[in-house]
């Protein structure tokens, strides 16, 4: 288990800054198990293959499973993102096409969003919790003078 940080406690960027990356699927026909079944396992590769090489950028995540899966993950920059997005020799390129050539009837749905984020551009607090989300994946700071309401955290750079 996770060591709590007790107490409140921010996100603190680097000059920077950090991009945010939801990516999830759907399954819309959950009796397709043929249509889902490798989509699904294609996440976990991609994120060893990212976690045995931190030099491609991503600095952490965290996952929900359900009829909609959600992924949250944390990057060094949307250029990094982009870039291993279209490494044809990253596993993330195999898993695109063999989506593309596998599914059809709309199965099995996908989606991403990408958010960039900027020092005193964001706000974040966590209370009494494990090192988690943003400040898990950059700096957790304390929560100081300055920094104690959301609108002052919003206005904050470092």
């Amino acid at each position: 288990m996770k060591s709590i940080q007790e107490g409140r406690f921010t996100a603190q960027l680097d000059d920077s800054g950090a991009v945010v990356f939801l990516i999830g699927m759907r399954f819309n026909s959950l009796r397709r198990v043929d249509q889902w079944w490798p989509t699904a396992t294609a996440m976990p590769k991609i994120l060893r293959h990212l976690e045995s090489q931190p030099e491609v950028g991503l600095l952490g995540w965290h996952q929900w499973l359900g009829r909609t899966t959600v992924l949250l993950s944390y990057w060094r920059s949307a250029e990094d993102l982009q870039r291993f997005a279209s490494d044809p020799g990253a596993p993330h390129a195999s898993a695109w096409r063999a989506y593309q050539r596998r599914v059809r009837k709309a199965s099995v749905g996908i989606w991403h969003e990408t958010y960039v984020v900027r020092p005193g551009q964001h706000e974040a607090i966590y209370v009494d919790m494990p090192k988690f989300g943003l400040a898990g994946a950059t700096h957790s700071v304390p929560v100081g003078d300055g920094m104690r309401t959301a609108k002052q955290r919003l206005s904050h750079a470092p």
